[in-house]
């Protein structure tokens, strides 16, 4: 293994890995400051790019990315108090209150020497994890790979925030979309419909993109201006680094707890962060600061957001269980390089294995080192309006879609699951199991088979493995039930409560805005339908390409079942509760009054913001299939010179200078795209 580990170190000096590497250090650093893309935008953004790459190259780059984009989003949430990703939220309580006192260059250096910290000690966790692990893994067999599939998208949905059913029905959904295509074990046609194009499967970066990025940009394209005056950039570096030494504690702890949340699928860097900021207040004498400035609430954080991330490889590439959605991504890629994660990597490439340590570990570094040199830059860009910067995420997200297959049905593709991605998100359904389900529904499916054709019934169900995996599936349920009977004896409508709060805190936020709404009991009959019209198809399929497609509509309609007794029931308690209102009308209301009060619906702030969401979402995804027409029609530099301007003037209510400069900028940077890298623009009828 040493062996592996300095080969892996030397290949690192090929100037096309450093390249690479660079490149992805570059890219993360800036998307880390874009408000919610964090690791899964950057990776998302970044993977069309790698197609015609060797493994290793695309994996630096990536690795490079994800390993400082929460060094960088650290800025927005110290210099604005709006964090460039959820974990970062964490950091603004007290690096924001710091900044404000004139300590901002203090708190900043606080952030990036603990997240790079953060980011070594991780490296050095998934270096140990590749000897204790390997003899584990190498005595796998296909039931305990099976078992470790259906853990990875039941515990990303388990643990997921929210409701439990929802993360399941978003889990199997994804698997249901994954196995769209040929099947792997037949290669008989499935739910391809007569088309050539479903026949090859849909893209993985069409999935990521659409359901994350393109979603994202629709709920955030109505933030036209940031509200509040960001502070100066003032207080010494010099300190803040003195300081960071005192604090070394609470930087190991806080770099374990994150790794632990790492390793730990569905959890990731937002509890991550939370737990070791709590660590960081229970272990403290004085708590009366945090919150208030305090470095010890920015030092455990920070140290976790970057080493949760090496955390979350480790099961990723020894379990084949990916533990967050840029993980899953990371994954698909693996596979469509034909390389398998589990036994297959610790035997045929552990110089791979070594070399993401070895980037993840230079990436921290060199991520941390920029930060400081370029921070007066970087804070400049957490100024301009997501509107502003969503027509160049747009045709970047769309470019990065056309490449892995050519087609432009990819983009339409990627444009439907986006709108699907915008109603997950505003109904509060948690997209990562969904992303997970899709990359593991085809090795799902091969394990399954291989373990239905090798043992006889449920014979397989016995082995100490599978049922230590079951154990591991089961314990997070029982769990979740206990801690809700504990919210049912001391309050019946508790989580209902807090929702209602949360929504009320940050009614902007289109994050669950339409739960308990006919929007989200929509979603759930519509998910009921889907499932039953995947079992029903699935009865012509041959009996061996059934046995996946059977098993996930099942277990999806149950699911999906629940979740819409679950709707129907909460909107039965919302419809009682307006009732009783209704009857306490004033007293002396007139009969005309009394009826107005029982059936007119209150306008309130949360139903106006839901209304702007919903409309701000269907004007954009109507401005994408604009787009996309254009690109059909005249290619994809001429939508691009079409689009983006008036996009510009008429959403985001920029300058015509503004708008001008930015499109010539956006047009040059196409041209000169396929000259640099492997990228194809697509064409258009005219041309």
């Amino acid at each position: 293994m040493t062996e592996a580990a300095f080969s892996a170190l030397a290949s690192l000096a090929d100037p096309s890995l450093l390249i690479m590497l660079a490149v992805g250090v570059v890219a993360g650093l800036v998307i880390g400051l874009i408000p919610g893309l964090g690791g899964t935008g950057a990776v998302a953004i970044l993977l069309p790019i790698t197609f015609g790459m060797d493994p290793e190259p695309a994996l630096a780059m990536l690795i490079g990315a994800l390993a400082v984009v929460h060094t960088s989003d650290t800025v927005a949430a110290v210099l604005l108090g709006a964090p460039g990703s959820a974990s970062a939220s964490v950091t603004m309580l007290d690096g924001y209150s710091m900044a404000r006192q004139g300590q901002a260059k203090r708190a900043l250096s606080l952030a990036f020497l603990s997240s790079m910290a953060g980011g070594l000690i991780g490296a050095v966790g998934l270096t140990l994890a590749i000897p204790l692990a390997r003899p584990l893994v190498l005595s796998f067999g296909s039931p305990e790979l099976f078992m470790l599939t259906i853990l990875g998208v039941s515990l990303a949905a388990v643990l997921s925030r929210g409701n439990v059913v929802k993360g399941l029905t978003a889990g199997l959904l994804g698997l249901l979309l994954g196995l769209v295509g040929t099947s792997p074990t037949t290669a008989e046609e499935r739910f391809s419909f007569g088309s050539l194009f479903l026949s090859d499967g849909i893209s993985l970066v069409a999935v990521a993109l659409g359901v994350f990025g393109l979603a994202e940009i629709a709920s955030r394209v109505g933030q036209r201006r940031v509200t509040e005056k960001p502070v100066e950039l003032s207080g010494g570096w010099g300190s803040g680094i003195r300081e960071w030494i005192t604090h070394w504690t609470h930087v190991i702890r806080g770099a374990l707890i994150g790794i632990w949340a790492g390793v730990l699928p569905g959890v990731g860097a937002t509890a991550g962060t939370w737990l070791a900021y709590g660590q960081a207040v229970a272990t403290a004498k004085d708590k009366r600061k945090f919150g208030k400035g305090d470095p010890r609430g920015i030092v455990g954080p920070e140290s976790a957001n970057n080493s949760v991330e090496a955390g979350d490889l480790i099961p990723t590439f020894l379990f084949g269980i990916p533990g967050g959605v840029p993980s899953a991504m990371l994954l698909g890629m693996l596979l469509t390089y034909g390389i398998q994660p589990g036994p297959a990597i610790v035997t045929d490439h552990l110089d791979l294995m070594y070399l993401i340590v070895w980037a993840f570990a230079i990436a921290s570094v060199a991520g941390a080192f920029l930060c400081f040199l370029a921070t007066g830059s970087l804070a400049k860009l957490t100024k301009v309006p997501f509107a502003v910067l969503g027509p160049g995420l747009l045709v970047v997200m769309l470019l990065g879609a056309f490449q892995e297959g050519g087609q432009l049905g990819d983009l339409w593709v990627m444009v439907a699951l986006g709108v699907a991605g915008f109603f997950l998100k505003a109904t509060g359904m948690p997209r990562a199991p969904f992303l997970i389900g899709f990359v593991l529904a085809i090795p799902m499916e091969r394990y399954y088979y291989l373990t239905a054709s090798l043992y006889d019934g449920a014979s397989w169900v016995a082995r100490p493995g599978v049922l230590a995996f079951a154990a591991l599936l089961v314990a997070p349920v029982l769990w979740s039930l206990v801690k809700r009977l504990r919210r049912a004896s001391g309050s019946v409508d508790d989580g209902h409560r807090d929702e209602h709060a949360s929504a009320d805190e940050d009614a902007d936020e289109l994050e669950g805005s339409l739960a308990r709404t006919p929007w989200s009991l929509g979603v759930a009959v519509a998910a009921v339908l889907l499932f039953a019209g995947a079992l029903w198809v699935s009865g012509s399929f041959s009996d061996e390409a059934q046995l996946m497609p059977r098993l996930v509509a099942l277990g999806g309609l149950a699911a999906a079942g629940v979740l819409t007794w679950q709707e129907i029931r909460a909107r039965r308690r919302g419809a009682a509760r307006g009732g009783d209102r209704a009857v306490d009308a004033p007293a002396g209301s007139s009969g005309a009054t009394m009826l107005a009060t029982r059936v007119e619906p209150r306008l309130d702030a949360r139903a106006l913001a839901r209304r702007h969401d919903l409309m701000v979402g269907a004007r954009t995804f109507a401005a994408m299939a604009v787009f996309l027409v254009l690109v059909m029609v005249g290619g994809y530099l001429a939508a691009t010179l079409v689009f983006t301007p008036l996009f510009l003037l008429y959403a985001a209510r920029t300058r015509p200078r503004t708008a001008i400069i930015y499109t010539l900028v956006l047009g040059a940077v196409l041209l000169a795209l396929p000259s640099l890298l492997p990228v194809d623009l697509p064409m258009g009828l005219l041309q």
